[in-house]
């Protein structure tokens, strides 16, 4: 069974690394790809309403919860431990997917991560280069409006320019296949 091809972006928070990912997301996408999302949030989130049939289910207890109604379908899953590692939930896409974008899990997972570091929150950060996140092993690009903000080795890809991001990373798809 193949696996769909992984790529993270990761960054500090205001870098754009949503706008980058969806963006990039719709570029793949244009261009035949069966894409999948993977987001990492740091403040809590709810799908559910109080009274709903969802929502009554997860307060009997039950661990997980499917719903589904005409052309989707979502899945609640409790997880009282902390958060789900990223393998176990990558693991839930459908083979099928051509590329997960995941954005976030800056610490987490082992696949190749593109780096975004936009002007005004690096600005925000006190405009040193300490600033900036440190550059993990799999960091294999860094997207940025600047320069400046460029890794030693590493390419510099436009954060304004999503097709040439998705152009890098069907490259990268390539080599890894």
């Amino acid at each position: 069974m193949r696996r769909p091809f992984v790529i993270g972006f990761i960054g500090w928070s205001g870098a754009g690394k949503t706008t980058l990912a969806v963006r990039v997301t719709a570029a793949l996408v244009r261009s035949g790809l069966r894409c999948a999302a993977l987001k990492d949030a740091h403040h809590g989130f709810d799908m559910d309403r109080p009274g709903k049939d969802s929502w009554r289910y997860r307060e009997s207890g039950a661990g997980e919860v499917i719903v589904r109604t005409d052309g989707r379908w979502a899945m609640l899953t409790e997880t009282p431990a902390g958060r789900a590692p990223i393998e176990s939930l990558l693991a839930r896409f459908s083979p099928e997917n051509d590329v997960i974008v995941v954005e976030g899990f800056k610490h987490e997972g082992d696949y190749p991560k593109i780096e975004v570091r936009r002007t005004e929150s690096w600005i925000e950060r006190g405009g040193d280069a300490s600033a900036l996140t440190p550059l993990h092993d799999d960091v294999v690009a860094v997207a940025s409006d600047a320069p400046e903000l460029a890794a030693p080795g590493l390419p510099l890809l436009p954060i304004d320019d999503p097709g040439a991001v998705a152009r890098f990373i069907l490259d990268l798809r390539r080599g890894a296949s």
